[in-house]
Order: structure tokens, then sequence, then C-alpha cells
């Protein structure tokens, strides 16, 4: 069964790294995966769908770690609901490492865990 959200996802985390689709294709080809460019813009217009194995070389390249969320085969992170805006927020501090750091603070996040056993 064809799964909507894979053309959209792809085309979406493409543009988000910066690639052209000829850089997908020289990155497919490096995996020993060697695609024709039509080929990927028809994953990414939904007339086909790469096979499993290519999908987790995508995975790779765009760095997607939480494939089943990402494509839309859970909805929640824990229970809790995502909106777009949020799923976009995940998706731009996880590409951008250098900054995360920050991130935390500015969110009050940037907390030390205190050894456990001493008061």
């Amino acid at each position: 069964m064809k799964n909507p959200n894979i053309s959209r996802v792809l085309k979406a985390y493409r543009k988000l790294n910066h690639y052209s689709v000829s850089d997908i294709v020289l990155k497919l080809k490096s995996y020993n995966l060697p695609v024709a460019p039509k080929t990927v813009y028809g994953w990414e217009s939904g007339q086909t769908q790469p096979d499993a194995d290519t999908l987790l070389v995508l995975c790779k390249i765009y760095h997607i770690d939480n494939i089943l969320g990402t494509f839309g085969y859970t909805d929640s992170m824990d229970g809790l609901a995502l909106s777009e805006e949020e799923r976009k927020l995940i998706i731009h501090y996880r590409l951008h490492p250098e900054m995360q750091k920050a991130v935390k603070r500015l969110l009050d996040m940037d907390v030390q865990e205190k050894p456990q056993g001493n008061p």
C-alpha cells in the first residue's frame, strides 16, 4: 500500500538539506544505488515510491532518525501530538547541532543533572 506522505517528506527533506535532485542521484550512486533523476522526481511527485532499502538510505542521507514518525506512521511523540510547525522546528533543530546549546539555554533547558545519592 502506498503511503502518500513519502513523496511530500522526501521532497521537503531534500530541500531542507539544500540538495538538488542531481546531488541525490550522486549520493545514491555512492551507496551502489544508481537511479536516474527522473526516478527521484517520480518519488517526489508520488508516481512511484522507493523500495525499502532505498528509502532507508535516503533517510540516512537526509538525517531522518524517526523514520516511522516522519512518514506519518505515528502522530505523536510520547503521547504528545505535534503540529506541522513543531515538526519543522524539530527538523531545523536537528540540522543545526551548533545551535542546540543556545536553543536549550534560551528555553531554560540547560539543566545540569545532580549526582544521585548525594543530598
